[in-house]
């Protein structure tokens, strides 16, 4: 019965159109085509810690340096590592040292605490797309070429994409730092593409 009103569905009647079917390649090539137009090419990458510094970080605490703590992490979402841009797992083991993302010498210049896991890890490598253990709880702060701040937004559930693209539209934004809402420490640098 289904293949006889399969045949029925497919023989032309006089008068009546002949529906034709597109083959599924040309649906599967026509949703590439939306695909495409519908994706935004972001202006900005992430920069995250730079792996000689989180080595360096893991040397000094194997050698005892007193402001390189090893710590134990006990939630899991309350020890970001700046290296590979993901939170430290309960159980996992991170270092907490200290670290300024705007030189000392300027105005705006400060020394806070980052975490690091204590095991090496894969430094993030998706720099076009934005990190996502870190869609909320964020402040982006811009900052001009000589490291003055020249404006900041928190993300409030906004994209965060968004956020990044309205504070560099600004010709004068050389950079922005994503800081945690709560403490305010660095977690990692958007630059232009």
């Amino acid at each position: 019965m289904v293949g006889s009103a399969r045949r029925a569905d497919r023989t032309p009647q006089r008068g009546v159109p002949t529906r034709i079917r597109r083959p599924n390649f040309v649906d599967a090539q026509l949703g590439k085509a939306h695909l495409a137009i519908d994706m935004k090419t972001s202006n900005f990458r992430i920069v995250p810690l730079p792996t000689k510094v989180a080595n360096a970080a893991r040397r000094a605490a194997e050698a005892g340096a007193t402001d390189h703590a090893v710590i134990m992490a006990d939630s899991p979402n309350g020890f970001p590592c700046r290296h590979c841009l993901r939170w430290a797992q309960s159980g996992e083991r991170v270092i907490l040292f200290p670290f300024a993302a705007i030189p000392p010498g300027h105005p705006y210049s400060e020394t806070g605490p980052i975490f690091v896991h204590e095991q090496p890890c894969e430094r993030y490598a998706a720099t076009g797309e934005y990190p996502s253990d870190f869609r909320s709880g964020r402040v982006f702060r811009a900052y001009n070429a000589n490291y003055d701040m020249i404006d900041a937004k928190p993300v409030n559930g906004d994209e965060p994409e968004a956020v990044i693209e309205t504070l560099l539209q600004n010709p004068q934004a050389a950079f922005v730092d994503a800081r945690s809402a709560d403490r305010g420490c660095y977690t990692f640098r958007i630059e232009r593409a």
